[in-house]
Parts: structure tokens; C-alpha cells; sequence
């Protein structure tokens, strides 16, 4: 049975979104694990790889940004690199005082911090390799001048560049290239493995301050937004990463005025886009828009609201 969730101490909201705790007289730390990772992300997460640090594709996406991994006998940890989201699940003896609770978590929390310290440096390194990786790929790719997802979604390439079938659009961190997102002539989309996505973006068009600057998740989305407003657009390419870039962007740009394009995802349950547009924009004072295509199947964004002839407005 679970003994409870704690956010005392050390073990703060700062450092975890949740500490889950369990009775080790009934859970293992595996055990305790795969119960969490079902609670918080639903039974059909399944988990890849042989080593400590497992990988998971959070429901509706394809791309492995959840990560869990057993540290010891009665600590483990999960959560989404997309996200930030970070969670500490402990396996204890529910007939310990007060006092042996607090020591017990606080070993857990060291435990977990220096596993995460060791953790955070090899992505650190897998970063660097992925980025070189991605301006090699950049390199020998030409521009663009036709695509079939071009066509399809009726915009222009921009700055992509084209590498075979594949068609790059660069991610940035505001400085410099760290990923690309391929895009097929199917429209599947893909991020080089192993490369940083989260607060980084597409960028189209000029950062000008004295207009207001646009937020959003597709590149066809931000091109479409762009071409019909003029308005400079940062691609943030899925709904967990709008609220590291609205962040990012008010960082760098304190006095501008910022617009959350959101995608709006009426057929899921819980708008995930809607919801998660809006609290990025609250987060940085900013304001969430999205279009009127409540009840039309297939439709979502603001791409969809051009190719149904219908005007975009922000």
C-alpha cells in the first residue's frame, strides 16, 4: 500500500513534483516503480532499454521523453525530459517514527541527486554529440523548393532545408543549432536521438519586440501564422514544450508582449493543447488563443483553420 505523498523537507515541489512512498512490506522498489509509472502516465506505458535508465513515450507521442531508472534497493525515479516533470518514489517501513521517516527520505534524496548529477552530465554529452550531428546533417543539405508536406499543408519552406526525401527544420536554443526535426514525405516527423528539444524552437521571421510574438507547436502551424499575420513565431513543436519556451522567451525578451497560439485538440479529452497553451501563457503574463474548430473532425490547429478557407486572426 502506498504510505503517502510528501513535499517536506528537502524533498520540496522544487526538487519534485511528487515524492511517492511506499510499504515495503508489500512493494519491492521494481514494483513501486511500475505502480507509479501507471498512475501518473497510464497503464500502457511500457518501458525500453537493458541499462539503469529505461525510456518511455508518454501517451500520444512517439518520441521516448519519459525516462525512469531504479537507483537502489528502495529509491527510483521518473518523470519527462520534455517537461521538467520529476518524481521520487521510495520504499519504506511504515512503522518508522518521525525522525527515521526524515532520515530515510533524506537518503533517498541524496541518493537520487546524485544519481541525477550523473544522469544530467551524460545527456549533457549526448546533447553535444546529437548537436554535432545535426549541423553535419545541415550542411549537406540543400534548400528547399518542393515537398510533398509543402504541399499538403500549403505553405512555404522557409528557411528548411531538404536532405533527400527528408526535410529539416532546424530547433534552436536562441543562439545556435542544437537539433533538427526531419519531416518525411508522409508527413511522419522525427528529432535526431539523443538531442536536446526542451525551451529550444523554430524561429520564423524577426524578433521585434515592439510587436507581439507568437507561440506555437507545429512548424506549419508557425509558417501559416506567420504568413497571415507577419507576426514573428517561435515553433515550440509539441504542447509539453510551450510553457520551457514561453519561458525562455520572456527571459530574453522581459517587455515584449507574447501570444500563445494554441493547438486546439477538441477530440482529446482535456484539450492537452488548450490547457497547456494557456498555462504557458499565464505563466508569463502573456495571452492563449486558439481556433474555433470545436466539432470538425481531423482539424486542430491553425493550418487546418487556413485550409478550410477560414480567416486567421490573433
Amino acid at each position: 500500500m502506498t504510505l503517502g505523498m510528501t513535499t517536506t523537507g528537502k524533498l520540496s515541489r522544487a526538487s519534485y513534483d511528487s515524492i511517492i512512498e511506499f510499504d515495503a512490506r508489500h512493494y519491492t522498489i521494481d514494483s513501486a516503480l511500475l505502480l507509479a509509472l501507471s498512475d501518473l502516465y497510464g497503464r500502457d506505458v511500457v518501458l525500453r532499454g537493458r541499462g539503469r535508465w529505461q525510456r518511455f513515450a508518454p501517451l500520444g507521442k512517439h518520441d521516448l521523453d519519459g525516462y525512469a531508472a531504479t537507483l537502489s534497493h528502495d529509491v527510483a525515479v521518473l518523470g519527462r525530459w520534455d517537461n521538467g516533470e520529476r518524481h521520487l518514489v521510495a520504499v519504506g517501513d511504515n512503522k518508522m517514527n518521525e525522525r527515521q521517516q526524515c532520515e530515510h527520505r533524506d537518503r533517498a534524496w541524496q541518493a537520487a541527486e546524485k544519481a541525477r548529477r550523473v544522469q544530467q552530465a551524460q545527456r549533457q554529452q549526448e546533447h553535444a554529440q546529437t548537436a554535432l550531428r545535426a549541423h553535419e546533417l545541415w550542411a549537406k543539405a540543400m534548400p528547399t523548393k518542393d515537398h510533398a508536406y509543402l504541399r499538403r499543408k500549403g505553405v512555404a519552406p522557409g528557411s528548411n532545408r531538404q536532405l533527400g526525401s527528408l526535410m529539416l527544420v532546424p530547433l534552436v536554443d536562441g543562439t545556435r543549432l542544437v537539433n533538427v526535426q526531419t519531416i518525411a514525405t508522409d508527413g511522419t516527423k522525427r528529432f535526431l536521438k539523443g538531442g536536446r528539444k526542451q525551451g529550444c524552437y523554430h524561429p520564423i521571421g524577426a524578433f521585434d519586440t515592439d510587436r507581439p510574438l507568437l507561440i506555437c507547436e507545429g512548424w506549419a502551424t508557425g509558417m501559416t501564422l506567420h504568413a497571415e499575420t507577419g507576426l514573428a513565431v517561435a515553433c515550440a513543436m509539441d504542447a509539453g514544450n510551450l510553457m520551457p519556451v514561453a519561458r525562455y522567451l520572456r527571459s530574453r525578451y522581459p517587455g515584449a508582449s507574447i501570444i500563445v497560439a494554441c493547438d486546439n485538440d477538441h477530440a482529446t479529452v482535456g484539450n492537452p493543447g488548450v490547457t497547456k497553451g494557456r498555462a504557458a501563457a499565464e505563466a508569463v503574463g502573456g495571452r492563449a488563443i486558439w481556433p474555433a474548430l470545436d466539432g470538425i473532425e481531423g482539424a486542430s490547429d491553425y493550418n487546418d483553420l487556413a485550409l478550410l478557407d477560414r480567416e486567421v486572426a490573433v
